[in-house]
């Protein structure tokens, strides 16, 4: 049975993702938040993929204000609250064939993903083979502008979702009255 412990305590380990659940016997779901932490942090240095760290204090700030969240449960709740793991992978991304659009977001992801890995390692050899100026436009401005051309694509993407779902419900209405 998980119990309550000293608030002080509560606080430092919270400062360290996943400890802070760990401390109040939250075993599973302390040890998927720290796994979660250092795996991001293994995968950004391995691959050389360093954006796949501004993960990291979204994921630093659920741990701590998710320990001070349950230290400030009453002693009902508090008991009642099972250890369970934080992340529930097929939940995240389902890969059933009725999620069709999560799993074109995970494969989406897992390709920007492979083409930012492959671009900083090809860099490296087109530094060889190309004159510095060009090579600075080149491995400097493409990414940039690719990304700025995902992120109107997405935002373009995500009004004309909003804008048929109005007319959905407009539609909806218009029926119905």
């Amino acid at each position: 049975m998980t119990k309550k412990k000293s608030g002080f305590l509560t606080f430092c380990f919270s400062l360290i993702p996943g400890a802070g659940e760990m401390y109040m016997g939250f075993m599973k779901q302390g040890l998927s938040i720290m796994a979660a932490f250092w795996l991001l942090i293994f995968l950004a240095a391995f691959l050389n993929i360093g954006p796949v760290l501004f993960i990291l204090p979204i994921l630093w700030c659920y741990s701590f204000f998710n320990v001070h969240n349950i230290r400030g449960m009453s002693d009902e709740e508090f008991y009642a609250l099972e250890d369970d793991y934080a992340f529930h992978l097929n939940h995240i991304f389902p890969l059933s064939h009725k999620s069709r659009r999560q799993n074109t977001v995970l494969a989406c992801a897992l390709i920007v993903m492979g083409v930012m890995v492959l671009w900083n390692n090809m860099t490296n050899y087109l530094e060889w083979l190309i004159p510095t100026p060009l090579y600075w436009a080149i491995t400097e401005g493409i990414p940039q502008v690719f990304i700025g051309m995902l992120l109107i694509a997405a935002g373009l993407y995500l009004i004309r979702g909003k804008k048929r779902e109005l007319d959905e419900e407009d539609r909806q209405e218009g029926i119905l009255k």
